[in-house]
């Protein structure tokens, strides 16, 4: 298994599997185990009901009782379109193969649209845990714009038989003050009736593109946006691979004032290793009590199997606690999708791949 992982990481494979991280020792953070639920979640003011949710999904599929997490999403058909994102697979219009695409790739969950886990509930809700996608961004409005907006009700969520919800946030753009704020009650209110929950948060600002730089995907806006996430008490976070770093110092240029820095941030707290990019990513998770799980990100066709791969080990080894991946998976015939979940899900099994 390791060689595989290492042909398919390619030139990469030694400078990602052999990297010793020198920031935030590995010993400092709570790293996912067998015993994640009772060791992390326990103690805390989740009632009994919410930490049943959580093993469910912490106990299902390939990775089950492990402490990591391989996870289905498909929430494009709002997000993206659904004809865009399912030309590729029509199969995908019906919500039916959507839960199946996630049992057969032993993922531990399935995320996906109120109307989608509505339509097969009965069938399906006992057999794999559902997260309902909550909030989406609509791309029918003319000209088109970016906000979450609610789409139905937690308590919905609950009588459809989920496991747990899901929302997105856009930190850092116009609307984000009313989100936080809707995501926050709908995450207390989801708590109250037992369910997990997991947190997108995305960073959106169009001032976030800097001379050709993109600080959408900077460690430290990014880390910030998951302590933000963690604050409202989100039990897992979702994020962006980190690729870069310096976003504050970027927007701090030309006489104008943004955030607060310290420069041990990028010293100490990080290096230009994506491993220890995502680590400062981990670190404002409260030192991995709430999981990172990083996204597979967009399809780009024959690399896909070793650009996932490449994004488990680099979770992995960082201290974080599992890959969603949707595109990567369902825009492509369902039996090369199940390759591609259960490669990923492979990293997290293998015991050669450590952290860092």
């Amino acid at each position: 298994m390791a060689r595989n992982i290492a042909e398919l990481l390619g030139k990469d494979a030694e400078f990602l599997l052999k990297h010793k991280s020198k920031t935030i020792s590995k010993e400092q953070l709570h790293t996912p185990s067998p015993d994640f639920v009772d060791r992390i979640f326990a103690p805390t003011n989740r009632n009994t009901q919410v930490l049943r949710s959580l093993q469910s999904l912490f106990g299902t599929g390939r990775l089950a009782n492990t402490g990591y997490l391989s996870i289905l999403p498909i929430d494009q058909g709002i997000e993206h379109s659904a004809g865009a994102s399912f030309a590729k697979n029509p199969i995908y219009f019906d919500p039916e193969n959507i839960v199946k695409l996630a049992i057969e790739g032993g993922c531990n969950g399935v995320a996906t649209t109120y109307g989608a886990l509505a339509m097969v509930s009965r069938k399906y809700a006992h057999k794999i845990p559902f997260i309902v996608k909550i909030n989406h961004n609509e791309l029918l409005t003319y000209p088109n714009k970016h906000d979450q907006i609610m789409f139905g009700s937690v308590e919905d969520a609950w009588n459809l038989g989920a496991a747990a919800i899901g929302a997105t946030i856009y930190f850092g753009s116009d609307q984000s003050t009313r989100q936080i704020i809707e995501v926050a009650q709908a995450f207390e209110r989801a708590h109250e009736l037992g369910m997990g929950t997991i947190l997108w948060c995305y960073i959106r600002n169009n001032a976030f593109k800097k001379d050709g730089v993109d600080y959408h995907v900077s460690a430290d806006l990014t880390g910030q946006a998951n302590h933000l996430g963690v604050t409202i008490q989100a039990d897992i976070i979702k994020q962006k691979l980190a690729e870069n770093n310096g976003g504050y110092k970027a927007l701090n240029t030309g006489g104008s004032s943004y955030g607060k820095l310290d420069e041990k941030i990028y010293t100490e707290l990080s290096s230009d290793h994506p491993i220890d990019l995502c680590r400062y990513q981990v670190l404002n998770c409260y030192m991995g009590r709430a999981g990172l799980i990083s996204s597979g990100g967009e399809s780009k066709g024959a690399s896909d199997l070793a650009d996932a791969v490449r994004t488990a080990v680099i979770n992995k080894r960082a201290g974080g606690t599992g890959l969603i991946s949707g595109r990567k998976a369902f825009q492509r015939p369902m039996k090369e999708g199940v390759e591609i979940l259960n490669a990923i899900q492979d990293v997290y099994l293998d015991k050669s791949v450590d952290l860092a």
